[in-house]
Protein backbone atom coordinates (compact mmCIF):
# COMPACT_ATOMS: atom_id res chain seq x y z
CA UNK A 1 0.00 0.00 0.00
CA UNK A 2 1.34 3.41 -0.99
CA UNK A 3 1.84 6.25 1.51
CA UNK A 4 -1.08 8.15 -0.04
CA UNK A 5 -3.33 5.14 0.48
CA UNK A 6 -2.21 4.78 4.10
CA UNK A 7 -3.10 8.40 4.79
CA UNK A 8 -6.58 7.86 3.41
CA UNK A 9 -7.31 4.92 5.71
CA UNK A 10 -9.28 5.96 8.80
CA UNK A 11 -8.45 4.22 12.06
CA UNK A 12 -11.32 5.84 13.95
CA UNK A 13 -13.95 3.44 15.27
CA UNK A 14 -17.42 4.81 14.64
CA UNK A 15 -19.80 1.86 14.93
CA UNK A 16 -20.78 -0.88 17.35
CA UNK A 17 -19.98 -3.44 14.65
CA UNK A 18 -16.39 -2.18 14.44
CA UNK A 19 -16.03 -2.37 18.21
CA UNK A 20 -17.37 -5.92 18.38
CA UNK A 21 -15.11 -7.03 15.55
CA UNK A 22 -12.09 -5.56 17.34
CA UNK A 23 -12.82 -6.88 20.84
CA UNK A 24 -14.87 -10.01 20.24
CA UNK A 25 -17.52 -11.39 22.57
CA UNK A 26 -17.40 -11.12 26.38
CA UNK A 27 -17.10 -14.25 28.49
CA UNK A 28 -20.35 -15.57 29.96
CA UNK A 29 -19.36 -14.68 33.52
CA UNK A 30 -18.91 -11.05 32.42
CA UNK A 31 -22.57 -11.10 31.45
CA UNK A 32 -23.88 -13.14 34.38
CA UNK A 33 -22.26 -10.93 37.05
CA UNK A 34 -24.51 -8.02 36.03
CA UNK A 35 -27.85 -8.20 37.83
CA UNK A 36 -30.73 -5.88 38.54
CA UNK A 37 -30.64 -6.16 42.34
CA UNK A 38 -28.15 -5.84 45.20
CA UNK A 39 -27.06 -9.39 46.03
CA UNK A 40 -25.70 -10.25 49.48
CA UNK A 41 -22.12 -10.15 48.21
CA UNK A 42 -22.64 -6.79 46.53
CA UNK A 43 -24.28 -5.49 49.72
CA UNK A 44 -21.23 -6.52 51.74
CA UNK A 45 -18.94 -4.75 49.31
CA UNK A 46 -20.96 -1.50 49.31
CA UNK A 47 -21.19 -1.38 53.09
CA UNK A 48 -17.42 -1.92 53.41
CA UNK A 49 -16.56 0.85 50.97
CA UNK A 50 -15.49 4.27 52.33
CA UNK A 51 -15.33 5.83 48.87
CA UNK A 52 -17.09 5.95 45.52
CA UNK A 53 -17.16 8.12 42.41
CA UNK A 54 -20.55 9.49 41.37
CA UNK A 55 -21.17 10.15 37.69
CA UNK A 56 -24.13 12.24 36.55
CA UNK A 57 -25.38 13.51 33.20
CA UNK A 58 -27.55 16.31 31.82
CA UNK A 59 -27.95 18.30 28.62
CA UNK A 60 -25.16 20.64 29.74
CA UNK A 61 -22.74 17.72 29.95
CA UNK A 62 -21.46 15.13 32.41
CA UNK A 63 -19.88 15.30 35.85
CA UNK A 64 -17.99 12.91 38.10
CA UNK A 65 -17.36 13.66 41.77
CA UNK A 66 -15.72 11.80 44.68
CA UNK A 67 -17.81 10.78 47.68
CA UNK A 68 -16.34 9.51 50.92
CA UNK A 69 -17.08 8.87 54.59
CA UNK A 70 -16.40 6.06 57.06
CA UNK A 71 -17.38 2.65 55.69
CA UNK A 72 -21.11 2.11 56.02
CA UNK A 73 -22.00 5.65 54.98
CA UNK A 74 -23.86 4.26 51.99
CA UNK A 75 -26.94 2.59 53.43
CA UNK A 76 -28.43 -0.36 51.56
CA UNK A 77 -32.15 0.15 52.12
CA UNK A 78 -33.28 -2.92 50.18
CA UNK A 79 -32.11 -4.96 47.20
CA UNK A 80 -32.99 -2.17 44.79
CA UNK A 81 -32.14 0.94 46.80
CA UNK A 82 -29.15 2.69 48.36
CA UNK A 83 -28.98 6.03 50.14
CA UNK A 84 -26.18 8.41 51.11
CA UNK A 85 -25.71 11.95 52.39
CA UNK A 86 -24.60 14.88 50.30
CA UNK A 87 -21.88 16.24 52.56
CA UNK A 88 -20.62 19.78 52.82
CA UNK A 89 -18.66 20.90 49.75
CA UNK A 90 -17.93 23.92 47.60
CA UNK A 91 -21.60 24.68 46.78
CA UNK A 92 -21.09 24.19 43.04
CA UNK A 93 -23.61 21.32 43.39
CA UNK A 94 -22.82 20.12 39.86
CA UNK A 95 -23.97 16.57 40.60
CA UNK A 96 -27.19 17.72 42.24
CA UNK A 97 -28.02 20.07 39.39
CA UNK A 98 -27.61 17.19 36.95
CA UNK A 99 -29.73 14.81 39.00
CA UNK A 100 -32.58 17.33 39.11
CA UNK A 101 -32.45 17.58 35.33
CA UNK A 102 -31.70 13.93 34.54
CA UNK A 103 -31.85 11.18 37.21
CA UNK A 104 -29.44 8.78 35.48
CA UNK A 105 -26.32 8.08 37.57
CA UNK A 106 -23.40 5.68 37.77
CA UNK A 107 -21.37 4.85 40.87
CA UNK A 108 -17.98 3.15 41.22
CA UNK A 109 -17.21 1.77 44.69
CA UNK A 110 -13.66 1.19 45.89
CA UNK A 111 -12.19 -0.34 49.06
CA UNK A 112 -8.56 0.38 50.06
CA UNK A 113 -6.43 -2.72 49.55
CA UNK A 114 -9.07 -4.52 47.46
CA UNK A 115 -8.56 -4.99 43.73
CA UNK A 116 -12.17 -5.43 42.68
CA UNK A 117 -14.61 -2.55 42.34
CA UNK A 118 -18.40 -2.52 42.19
CA UNK A 119 -20.38 -0.47 39.68
CA UNK A 120 -24.00 0.64 39.90
CA UNK A 121 -26.10 2.19 37.16
CA UNK A 122 -29.43 3.60 38.24
CA UNK A 123 -31.62 6.61 38.83
CA UNK A 124 -31.23 9.12 41.63
CA UNK A 125 -33.46 11.48 43.57
CA UNK A 126 -32.73 14.16 46.19
CA UNK A 127 -34.58 14.64 49.47
CA UNK A 128 -34.42 16.96 52.49
CA UNK A 129 -36.71 14.78 54.63
CA UNK A 130 -35.69 15.60 58.25
CA UNK A 131 -35.97 11.99 59.43
CA UNK A 132 -33.69 10.76 56.69
CA UNK A 133 -31.20 13.58 57.28
CA UNK A 134 -31.09 12.55 60.93
CA UNK A 135 -30.08 9.01 59.96
CA UNK A 136 -27.00 10.40 58.23
CA UNK A 137 -25.84 12.80 60.96
CA UNK A 138 -22.05 12.88 61.36
CA UNK A 139 -20.16 14.57 64.19
CA UNK A 140 -23.40 16.18 65.30
CA UNK A 141 -24.02 17.81 61.93
CA UNK A 142 -26.78 17.09 59.44
CA UNK A 143 -26.27 16.99 55.70
CA UNK A 144 -28.34 19.39 53.63
CA UNK A 145 -29.78 16.59 51.50
CA UNK A 146 -29.94 12.85 50.92
CA UNK A 147 -29.44 11.13 47.59
CA UNK A 148 -31.35 7.91 46.93
CA UNK A 149 -30.36 5.66 44.05
CA UNK A 150 -32.65 3.00 42.60
CA UNK A 151 -30.50 0.30 41.06
CA UNK A 152 -31.01 -0.65 37.43
CA UNK A 153 -27.89 -2.81 37.17
CA UNK A 154 -24.98 -3.69 39.43
CA UNK A 155 -21.83 -5.71 38.81
CA UNK A 156 -18.25 -6.11 39.97
CA UNK A 157 -15.15 -5.21 37.98
CA UNK A 158 -12.09 -7.47 38.12
CA UNK A 159 -8.72 -6.41 39.55
CA UNK A 160 -6.85 -5.62 36.32
CA UNK A 161 -7.04 -1.80 36.46
CA UNK A 162 -6.03 -1.65 40.13
CA UNK A 163 -3.29 -4.22 39.54
CA UNK A 164 -1.85 -2.37 36.55
CA UNK A 165 -1.89 0.96 38.39
CA UNK A 166 -0.43 -0.46 41.60
CA UNK A 167 -2.90 1.85 43.31
CA UNK A 168 -2.76 0.35 46.80
CA UNK A 169 0.99 -0.36 46.85
CA UNK A 170 3.61 1.63 48.71
CA UNK A 171 5.59 1.97 45.49
CA UNK A 172 2.72 3.83 43.83
CA UNK A 173 2.63 6.59 46.43
CA UNK A 174 3.72 9.99 45.15
CA UNK A 175 5.62 12.64 47.12
CA UNK A 176 3.00 15.34 47.78
CA UNK A 177 5.59 18.05 47.20
CA UNK A 178 5.93 17.01 43.54
CA UNK A 179 2.25 17.74 42.77
CA UNK A 180 0.74 21.25 42.65
CA UNK A 181 -1.19 22.06 45.82
CA UNK A 182 -4.81 23.17 45.89
CA UNK A 183 -3.67 26.69 46.72
CA UNK A 184 -1.20 26.78 43.84
CA UNK A 185 -3.77 25.54 41.33
CA UNK A 186 -6.43 27.94 42.60
CA UNK A 187 -4.09 30.92 42.56
CA UNK A 188 -2.95 30.21 39.01
CA UNK A 189 -6.56 30.11 37.77
CA UNK A 190 -8.28 32.68 39.97
CA UNK A 191 -9.72 35.78 38.30
CA UNK A 192 -9.54 37.67 41.61
CA UNK A 193 -6.65 38.15 44.04
CA UNK A 194 -6.02 34.85 45.81
CA UNK A 195 -3.21 33.91 48.21
CA UNK A 196 -2.52 30.25 47.49
CA UNK A 197 0.19 29.87 50.13
CA UNK A 198 -2.11 31.20 52.86
CA UNK A 199 -4.88 28.93 51.65
CA UNK A 200 -2.64 25.85 51.85
CA UNK A 201 -1.33 26.81 55.29
CA UNK A 202 -4.81 27.25 56.74
CA UNK A 203 -6.41 24.28 55.02
CA UNK A 204 -5.53 21.42 57.46
CA UNK A 205 -7.28 23.20 60.33
CA UNK A 206 -10.16 24.31 58.11
CA UNK A 207 -10.61 20.76 56.83
CA UNK A 208 -11.14 19.46 60.36
CA UNK A 209 -13.65 22.21 61.08
CA UNK A 210 -15.61 22.02 57.83
CA UNK A 211 -15.53 18.34 56.80
CA UNK A 212 -19.12 18.05 58.04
Amino acid sequence: MQDADLKSVSHEITSIEQLEELYGSPKQISIDKEVGYISEHYKTFIEASPFFALSTVAEEGTDCSPRGDPAGFVKVIDEKTIEFADRRGNNRIDSLRNIVRDPRVSLLFMIPGIGETVRINGKASISKDPARLEAHMMEGKLPKSIITVTVDTIYFQCQKAIYRSGLWTEEAKVDRKTIPSAGQMAQSLSKVEFDGAAYDKAYPARLKETAY
